[in-house]
């Protein structure tokens, strides 16, 4: 764990009356963490809360470590907690002693909605994926073209972006899918469906209260000169379906990760929990028999996402190696992975998954909902 920076204090000439303490907005710290720019981040939450979600490159601090807190020459600093309050008050101890200082207004709940993106150009079919990721949530999203027409999966941000992206490079988004329904953050498909005069595509199931359009397994959507086909792969959910794009790439929404599978549990009875770990056996064992150089783009991660451009993800083949743990009998695999999930995500993913089956994008501010981190993934690390 790195501690804080040593080296010379930051001072100014300003009076102790001048040095106000300023806040900073998620835009703009996410537009310096973009550009690159020099600022040293001060998370001054629990070591456990920042351990697992915070923003890339942070710093956990305590109240004592503030006292002697020194940074370099002309780089500018910023105090993060949870909601903007504790940030404010150890802002202000900087500010006393100097420092130029900034408090992140909203704190971790606000950055949930911070967004990077990563492009890959695909080789053979020559179709361009765009990487959407929600750093400070961990959910990727996907915005797909080719010959200018374009898809959107599992969109988590505001419509506005996903529009804007598309616009910027001349693309017409023309459907709008989701692998699942999600339990973890507002599905915005539907609402940017509705923005984009583009047809919504969900796997086939009963769970929702709205009209889609169904894709079953097996069938495809075109668009330009790809198609992207249905893969049922239920276990995280029971209409859980990757998406294979021209046997280049897969798309697997919380079925398979970089470095873990989807937990089967959430929403579910103990029962209903182990009936999806059986059936999430049967689908990776169906991913694991696709071509081992496919290129896998998952739907989450569970770490901070740098402003790197820098995509998160694998070949199909190196994660199926990293599963090796799961490569048993069908009965073990079952019990094992019930024994490895992780605790319940800290936000509210019932109400989620109820307001996803109804459709429904509520009024006010999403974070309300949303903040938390991301524990979608069980992996090999949490089963030591």
């Amino acid at each position: 764990m790195k501690g804080p920076p040593s080296g010379g204090g930051h001072r100014d000439n300003r009076t102790d009356g001048e040095r106000a303490v300023r806040e900073i907005d998620v835009a703009m710290l996410s537009s310096w963490l973009d550009r690159q720019k020099p600022v040293l981040l001060l998370d001054v939450r629990t070591p456990e809360a920042w351990k697992e979600w915070a923003i890339p490159g942070s710093i956990h601090v305590t109240s004592e470590q503030l006292k002697s807190m020194t940074a370099p020459p002309d780089t500018p600093v910023v105090t993060v907690c949870y909601q903007g309050n504790s940030s404010r008050t150890a802002a202000e101890q900087l500010a006393r002693r100097g420092f130029e200082v900034f408090s992140l207004a909203g704190g971790m709940k606000a950055w949930s909605l911070a967004w990077n993106t990563a492009e890959v150009n695909l080789e053979r079919s020559k179709a361009q994926v765009l990487q959407i990721r929600r750093t400070g949530k961990g959910c990727l999203s996907y915005l797909l073209a080719s010959n200018s027409q374009a898809i959107v999966l599992d969109a988590s941000l505001p419509p506005d972006v996903y529009l804007s992206l598309a616009k910027s490079r001349g693309w017409t988004i023309r459907y709008t899918v989701d692998t699942h329904i999600h339990a973890d953050h507002l599905s915005r498909s539907k609402a940017l469906a509705e923005r984009a005069a583009a047809q919504f595509i969900l796997p086939v199931q009963k769970r929702t209260a709205f009209d889609f359009t169904p894709i079953s397994d097996g069938e495809s959507i075109r668009f330009g000169s790809v198609e992207l086909v249905a893969l049922a792969t239920p276990g995280h959910t029971m209409e859980s379906t990757c998406f294979a794009l021209n046997g280049e790439a897969l798309f697997t929404g919380d079925t398979i990760f970089v470095s873990g599978v989807g937990r089967p549990d959430l929403n579910a009875r103990n029962e209903e929990a182990a009936e999806r770990a059986r059936l999430l056996y049967y689908s990776l064992g169906r991913l694991k028999a696709l071509s081992p150089t496919m290129l896998v783009f998952p739907g989450h991660t569970s770490e901070p996402i740098a402003f790197d451009g820098v995509p998160v993800c694998a070949r199909l083949g190196q994660i199926s190696a990293g599963l090796s743990m799961w490569d048993v009998p069908e009965q073990d695999f079952i019990e094992s992975i019930l024994r490895c999930i992780p605790p319940a995500p800290p936000n509210n993913c019932t109400r989620i998954t109820a307001l996803n089956e109804q459709g429904i994008l509520p009024d006010g501010n999403p974070t309300d909902l949303e903040a938390g981190a991301n524990r979608c993934a069980v992996s090999e690390h949490s089963a030591q």
